[in-house]
């Protein structure tokens, strides 16, 4: 039991030497320029192919599977988050910001723009705007979005509606909910979300690489 201190700067001695101070580590990137997506703070859950051997070029690329995004993307992708966990569901993410090195090392695997977007022109995860992403339900469990993540396919396409409807009502519930808080699809990926909201820095491409220290 604490003593009932008159003193108050006494008070503040014998209460620091009894309750240890909290340690918030400062981040170890540029705030201002990045936002890291951490499950603890954004309920988010994370898979992140490229720091695996999961992937389609079965190569892993990231030394360490950590999440980040521009700020404005970062903020509106919590929005999204948000959004649907009203509904019952959540986001997985597969991939974020990608090093314009990894996307060179992509195209040496798969020299064909179909799949890779060639490293001079450079993708919107380049740049710290895109995500890739799927449901989850309220179980956390992924949702059927109709193919896995980087199948390249005519049935991972968004106009393709010969699938059943459950699988339907999951894309359009993602990509609906996507654009409602400024992130853009593409036609031909289900997963994949660029934000082209109206507040975004500009689209440079980066090749900034996080730390993979053991507290991170």
């Amino acid at each position: 039991m604490l003593a009932d201190f008159s003193n108050s700067k006494q008070a503040d001695e014998e209460i620091k030497a009894v309750v240890p101070p909290i340690s918030n580590p400062a981040p170890d990137y540029d705030t201002l320029l990045w936002s890291e997506i951490a499950v603890q703070e954004y309920k988010i859950q994370l898979d992140l192919r490229y720091a695996s051997e999961n992937n389609f070029v079965e190569e892993q690329l990231y030394e360490c599977p950590r999440c980040f995004l521009r700020p404005e993307a970062a903020k509106a992708l919590y929005q999204v988050q948000e959004a649907l966990q009203d509904k019952g569901y959540g986001l997985k993410l597969f991939d974020c910001y990608r090093p314009t090195s990894v996307q060179e090392r992509l195209w040496e695997k798969v020299p064909n723009a179909s799949y890779v977007t060639p490293p001079h022109k450079g993708s919107m995860h380049n740049r710290g705007f895109a995500i890739d992403a799927t449901l989850l339900d309220a179980a956390g469990t992924e949702v059927d979005m109709g193919t896995e993540f980087d199948y390249f396919g005519r049935r991972a396409h968004h106009d393709n509606k010969d699938l059943d409807q459950d699988i339907l009502k999951h894309r359009a519930l993602l990509k609906n909910t996507m654009a409602e808080f400024g992130f853009k699809h593409i036609r031909t990926e289900w997963w994949h979300y660029s934000f082209r909201g109206p507040y975004q820095s500009p689209f440079k491409l980066a090749d900034y690489q996080w730390s993979c220290e053991e507290e991170h």
